[in-house]
Parts: structure tokens; C-alpha cells; sequence
């Protein structure tokens, strides 16, 4: 399922049994997998858990999750289910003392993401703003242990429309860490930008599912 910038009113729902699509990317050459668990994101604790550990166990490539990990024992629980990196989010935000622990003790296993909506980080499944820009947010993670960050433009996201590069440059070029991109990443040329910017990684959801990229493509442009 995809939203439109976020909005839990605006889904997509492209199949209904996850393990058949996560087989489908991995098939493809997909080299990791990125899931969100939109219950979890919005309610604060993973709502999808029982599908999650499936999914650990029938994929054999990496898999990183986001969505309603706010809790130490929660990211426990899923790395030692299989999911290789977890992604912080609302957590970052109002309990780094967790992610200081967390980053202490699973270190390159953990992942912050930046959302941001019109420069500003949003929380709780990306539906509670806050007044902090992305890269005053992102400096305040790093002597707590962060190593890797997402960084998502909400208003981009799910609209095939292009990344908010401006943005994701002056990001990388502020941190000097590791930056995955994402939200509205929607051809090759994307992808290219990205890599020419810096980005580590690119997180492509929508235009996968549309056909405006093909993974093997995109898999063979960035490599």
C-alpha cells in the first residue's frame, strides 16, 4: 500500500499479500528491502508484527522497517526476527535517550529518518508537525551514536514527481554521513541526480508499482 504525501486518506493499495510482493522484488535483484508499517507509524506501536516476522523469515536479502518503533525492547524483538535495520522516527524526536541506547548497542543497525514537511519534521506517522528544520534535527543525532539517515520530503512523497534535491544537498553536505533518499523519486534521472549528489542509497515505492521504473534498469544505472 502507498499514501500521497502522506495522507492515510489517500492509500493505494497494489496487492494484498506482502510476502508475494517482497518475493517479487527479491527475485528482481532488489539488494534490500524497505517496509513501513503504516499502523504502527500512526499508532505509535507496530501493528503488523506477525507479518513482519513472515516476511523476515521468507526473505533472504536485507530488510529495514519503519513505523511505530519507539520502544527498545520493540527494536529487539524485530532485529532478532530477522530485520537487518530499524528506522527511528518519532522516537528521534521525543526520546533520545532510546535512540542513544539503541545506537549504543545495535549501532549500524539503526537508521533515523528526516521527515520533513515544508522544511519542518513531522512525527506520528507524519501526522504531528514540530518547528524543527531538518538539519538542526540531524546535528542533534549525531552525538547520540546516529551513523545513517532517510531523509523524505512528505510533500513529494507518492507523487511521481522528483525529490526535493535542493534540500537533500544541502543535508548530506551539512552531516557528512550516510543519506538514503526518498519521496517522489520517479526515473532514472532521479537516481543518477541522487548519486551525484551523494546519496548513499535511493528508497523507490510508487514508481516501482506505476512501471515508471524498472528496477533492473535502475539497478544497472546507479551500479
Amino acid at each position: 500500500m502507498r499514501l500521497y504525501q502522506g495522507n492515510y486518506q489517500e492509500e493505494t493499495v497494489f496487492s494484498d499479500d506482502p510476502v508475494e510482493v517482497a518475493l517479487k522484488w527479491q527475485s528482481l535483484g532488489a539488494p534490500r528491502l524497505h517496509i513501513v508499517d503504516l499502523d504502527g507509524a500512526a499508532s505509535g506501536q507496530p501493528g503488523n508484527l506477525s507479518i513482519i516476522e513472515e516476511l523476515a523469515k521468507a526473505v533472504l536479502i536485507p530488510m529495514q522497517l519503519g513505523g511505530g518503533i519507539r520502544r527498545l525492547d520493540t527494536v529487539e524483538r524485530l532485529l532478532k526476527a530477522g530485520i537487518d535495520r530499524v528506522i527511528l522516527g518519532t522516537a528521534a524526536v521525543e526520546d533520545p535517550k532510546m535512540v542513544n541506547e539503541a545506537c549504543r548497542k545495535y549501532s549500524e543497525s539503526i537508521i533515523v529518518a528526516i521527515d520533513t514537511r515544508d522544511g519542518q519534521i513531522a512525527t506520528h506517522g507524519w501526522l504531528k508537525e514540530t518547528k524543527l528544520g531538518a538539519i538542526e534535527f540531524a546535528q542533534a543525532m549525531l552525538p547520540l551514536g546516529v551513523k545513517r539517515f532517510i531523509y523524505t520530503d512528505i510533500n513529494r512523497d507518492g507523487t511521481l514527481t522528483e525529490p526535493n534535491f535542493a534540500a537533500f544537498s544541502e543535508l548530506v553536505n551539512a552531516i557528512r554521513l550516510p543519506v538514503i533518499a526518498s519521496g517522489g523519486i520517479s526515473s532514472l534521472n532521479h537516481l543518477r541526480m541522487l548519486k551525484q549528489l551523494g546519496a548513499e542509497g535511493a528508497i523507490v515505492g510508487k514508481a516501482l508499482y506505476t512501471g515508471d521504473i524498472n528496477l533492473k534498469q535502475a539497478l544497472a544505472t546507479i551500479g
